[in-house]
């Protein structure tokens, strides 16, 4: 019943989330550059939008479900239900901007949600909760997280283009901050605790970054790419650092699948064409120079902690 709850809070948080999402960046794609430079400015602009804090509220009640559903199942688990989040963007995104689904990505989203049916046949016999990785392995990843994304900024977006450079850099983050909500969440005294402070930092900084991928880049584009990595890296996580066993068997095999199928589904909904992303900020006046990024807004996520 527990696990059951989890799952069905996973959903319900994919669908508030990429609500968001898409608010966002219907409002962010139209505004003036935002900048790190200007933080106050840039900060005004956001906050001086009612459909963007609109978008903000719906991401904020997302994560706090997801934070809940954290609390009562695997991350693994949590992370594959909710990667079938990125076929929900797709097929909300076709109704808002009215664009049909092309044929790669309704194969995205029959893969995902072919997954998400696996995974529950894969529940059958129950699960197992892992271990409680030593701190350092977990503090590792979260800098190495933070490197990656810079990296990501830096250098991918001359080679890549911009908004999936920082699709990739948000995704880092948020795979992050998830990692650390589950440390947060885990329960062992105030050392668990600790971790709200670079749950924070990922989830604010990740959402400074979305803002500037909306700026350059369409929504599917910048947020599917950063869902797929947000879903698929802490999937790895779970089973590695945190020591969540797979189920033994064929239920195994049909887990193995169920993620394969997911993140599977999230690539192909991720490459949507990128010639879209050129006109994504046409609102937005002249392209920026490649160190301008949008201002650190707290992340919706860490607002609900």
């Amino acid at each position: 019943m527990t696990l059951a709850l989890a799952l069905v809070l996973t959903l319900i948080s994919a669908c508030a989330l990429n609500a968001g999402y898409l608010i966002e960046h219907s409002v962010a794609s139209q505004l003036p550059r935002l900048s790190f430079r200007e933080p106050v400015r840039s900060l005004r602009l956001l906050l001086g939008q009612r459909r963007w804090l609109a978008g903000f509220a719906s991401e904020a009640v997302g994560w706090a479900l997801y934070v809940v559903a954290l609390a009562l199942a695997p991350l693994s688990i949590v992370q594959a239900t909710a990667a079938g989040g990125i076929a929900l963007l797709a097929v909300m995104a076709a109704r808002f901007t009215g664009s049909p689904l092309s044929r790669r990505e309704q194969l995205g989203v029959v893969a995902s949600v072919g997954g998400l049916a696996l995974l529950g046949g894969s529940l059958a016999g129950g699960h197992a909760d892992g271990s409680d990785p030593g701190y350092l392995v977990v503090l590792g990843w979260l800098g190495a997280s933070g490197v990656a994304a810079v990296v990501a900024v830096k250098l991918l977006s001359a080679r890549i283009g911009a908004g999936p450079a920082y699709g990739i850099a948000t995704g880092l983050l948020f795979a992050a901050g998830d990692i650390a909500t589950k440390m947060a969440v885990k329960g062992g005294g105030g050392s668990h605790l600790a971790f709200f402070v670079p749950l924070i930092a990922c989830y604010a900084v990740g959402t400074g970054v979305l803002q500037a991928g909306f700026q350059r880049a369409a929504a599917l584009t910048t947020a599917g790419i950063a869902t797929l990595l947000t879903n698929a890296l802490p999937i790895v996580a779970g089973m590695t650092i945190f020591g969540e066993p797979l189920p033994a068997g064929w239920l195994g095999a049909l887990r193995v699948a169920a993620f394969a199928a997911v993140i599977a589904g999230a690539v192909l909904l991720a490459q949507k064409g990128k010639g879209a992303s050129a006109g994504a900020g046409a609102g937005a006046g002249a392209p920026a120079a490649p160190g301008a990024a949008a201002t650190p807004t707290r992340s919706c996520r860490a607002a609900s902690t």
